[in-house]
């Protein structure tokens, strides 16, 4: 009798699991989706070209990345990436581009065009993640004209406030990188 009853408990044990973990949730997030550029410039139509956004290695998991410390990362377990955060930045910075300048030529590198892209731009961030009460956003960006060659690089950094929550974050960084594609669409600009 006493058998049974602890094989049963056993069993409601693992049952208590096997449904709490199906039923155990986390919240996905993107950050590809282009925002609605305030001000839109009309731009020749040159065509543009974006190399795949470099980003550091920690966001290469799909855990959100927070730092404790200049030298210590940690990886938040309520939140997960639902893309690959280059291939997702890449695809956001392309259709700004697209919207801020009237321009539907703006493609990912490699091309798939018959022809090379008048313009090239090139992104790589250096940090990008919450410390303390703030996302950091530091990168750099090239813009050359594959004619002329002519081209202009800028270091560009910003710092957004942040709560300690992993939606805020993602906020953030959202903003952060909203910044950013204002910064290089100013530099298509002024080409």
């Amino acid at each position: 009798m006493q058998g049974i009853v602890v094989k049963k408990t056993i069993g409601f044990v693992i049952m208590i699991f096997m449904i709490h973990g199906c039923v155990t949730t986390s919240n996905y997030y993107i950050l590809s989706t282009a925002s609605r550029p305030a001000v839109t410039y009309t731009q020749s139509k040159k065509t543009i070209g974006v190399e795949k956004v470099m980003v550091p290695k920690y966001l290469f998991k799909r855990e959100i990345a927070i730092a404790k410390s200049s030298s210590e990362v940690a990886f938040l377990s309520d939140g997960t990436w639902a893309e690959d955060m280059d291939e997702g930045l890449t695809q956001r910075l392309i259709g700004f581009i697209q919207k801020k300048f009237h321009q539907p030529q703006v493609y990912a590198y490699p091309w798939g065009v018959n022809t090379q892209p008048d313009i090239k731009v090139q992104v790589q961030i250096t940090r990008y993640i919450a410390q303390g009460n703030f996302v950091y956003l530091d990168a750099n960006w090239h813009i050359e004209d594959l004619q002329t060659h002519k081209s202009n690089a800028q270091l560009f950094s910003v710092r957004v406030p942040a709560k300690h929550n992993t939606k805020n974050i993602v906020a953030a960084m959202d903003k952060a990188f909203g910044k950013l594609e204002e910064d290089i669409a100013g530099g298509i600009h002024r080409f």
